[in-house]
Order: C-alpha cells, then sequence, then structure tokens
C-alpha cells in the first residue's frame, strides 16, 4: 500500500492534509490544536507509512508501537473515532492518494482498526505493553 500509495512524499502530504482537517474540526480541534508535538506531521506520516509497507523510520527513531500508543495513553475524554476516521478519508482526497476503490477501502479498514487501538488505552488506569510490535497493514487487513 505504501508503494501504491507514493511513497513517503505522499504519506506526508496525508498526515498534513489530515492534521489541518483534525484543526478544522470543532470537536478535534483542541486535541491536534494544543497537544501535538512540533514533529507531529512528519512523525504521523513515518508511522502510517510504515505500518503500511514503507521502511522502518518510526520504530527506528521513535520506538515504535509501544512508543506511539504511549503518547495517546491515558488521556481520558470520549472516543472520537468517528470524527477521526471521517478527517482521515477526507484527508485521502485533500492529499490527493489513489482514488482505487480497493485502496481507499484497506485505508479506510485501517484507520479504524487504528483508532479503536488507540482508543483501548485512553483510560486514566491503562498500561501499554512494552515493546509491541509495529502493526502491518496490506490490502488484505492485518499482515
Amino acid at each position: 500500500m505504501y508503494e501504491f500509495a507514493g511513497g513517503n512524499q505522499a504519506f506526508l502530504a496525508l498526515a498534513a492534509a489530515f492534521h489541518e482537517r483534525c484543526l478544522e474540526d470543532p470537536e478535534l480541534n483542541h486535541v491536534f490544536g494544543h497537544h501535538t508535538s512540533p514533529g507531529h506531521v512528519e512523525n504521523l506520516a513515518s508511522y502510517w507509512a510504515e505500518v503500511l509497507g514503507g521502511p522502518p523510520t518510526y520504530s527506528r527513531l521513535h520506538g515504535g508501537h509501544s512508543a506511539m500508543l504511549e503518547i495517546h495513553a491515558r488521556q481520558g475524554g470520549e472516543s472520537l473515532e468517528p470524527r477521526f476516521v471521517a478527517c482521515f478519508v477526507q484527508a485521502l482526497d485533500d492529499a490527493k492518494l489513489p482514488d482505487d476503490p480497493d485502496f481507499r477501502a484497506g485505508m479506510r479498514a485501517y484507520i479504524e482498526w487504528a483508532t479503536k487501538d488507540v482508543v483501548s488505552y485512553l483510560a486514566s488506569d491503562s498500561v501499554v505493553p512494552s515493546a509491541l510490535p509495529e502493526p502491518r497493514w496490506s490490502w488484505d487487513g492485518p499482515a
């Protein structure tokens, strides 16, 4: 999926478009406007790229899946999954990623799974296991 999307540049465009969509969303903007690091867009792009078949840049630089979950863990609050997914799906168009129906379905299935994974650690007493394997997602779902 990484290569089909267009590689690193495509994922950087997707992460930037997604971030912008979230800033424009009245429910998500408080999270994306106040709780993101300066390199968030680049880190998000490298995370998604790695999960979807690209190089292991995120794991090498930031510690992989457990580290990503730790960033989001124990934040509390309500789940904003539907809004998050909607911003991602719209960002696919904004970033001009391929309009292939199978590709789009795979990307949507991934982000729906990923948001559920992150949300499962929002409770204040959540414990993220160390050294979780980096998820890998293919055209057919989890690899």
